[in-house]
């Protein structure tokens, strides 16, 4: 049975292809805006300004997120590819779990690990993306270490290009060269 285009993740992906400009803040659990993340994949100050660059060709998915304002230029890229209607990331790193992106219904894609394992519990960041219409998003993002959720993360985007086919003039790095990077590395999900 073929998904309903209008739910399917693929769909989902194509819509959001471009360049997005986020803000993102981080909030204790109580909901208090926080002004240092130390918890995250990368810690650091709060709130920030992120370029995010997304290419999907219905199979074939790029994402490079760059950091431009609020703490130093970080950029990370990410690989996946959809199969069997499903995300599936290249593997994120030393013993990181499975990541995939599933549908949440109309407007709205999740990415989570697919197992909940021993890495998981050391490092989960399970991400719900929801597309208000063609122009503005909302990430939200909710972070365990150790098996103990720590914080959310918001990230409130508006799509500055309409393709990631060539960076913005808001990249740090210049215009010239790759849009994306080797996919990222991470270390945070190793015992």
């Amino acid at each position: 049975m073929q998904p309903n285009t209008q739910t399917s993740v693929a769909h989902f992906l194509q819509r959001m292809s471009g360049v997005w400009h986020d803000v993102v803040e981080i909030y204790d659990l109580a909901g208090n805006l926080m002004a240092y993340d130390e918890h995250g994949g990368v810690p650091g100050a709060v709130p920030y300004e992120n370029l995010v660059y997304i290419e999907c060709d219905g199979v074939n998915y790029r994402q490079t997120n760059v950091t431009f304002r609020g703490r130093p230029i970080y950029v990370r890229s990410f690989a996946a590819q959809i199969i069997d209607g499903v995300l599936v990331f290249n593997k994120l790193g030393p013993e990181a779990p499975e990541h995939i992106g599933i549908s949440g219904g109309p407007n709205c894609v999740i990415y989570t690990p697919r197992h909940v394992d021993a890495a998981w519990q050391r490092y989960s960041e399970p991400d719900m993306l929801y597309l208000f219409d063609d122009d503005h998003r909302m990430r939200v993002t909710f972070l365990y270490r150790h098996g103990e959720m720590r914080r959310s993360l918001r990230a409130t985007g508006t799509r500055i290009a309409a393709t990631a086919h060539q960076r913005v003039a808001l990249d740090p790095r210049g215009l010239d060269g790759p849009v994306h990077h080797l996919p990222s590395v991470t270390q945070v999900f190793k015992s």
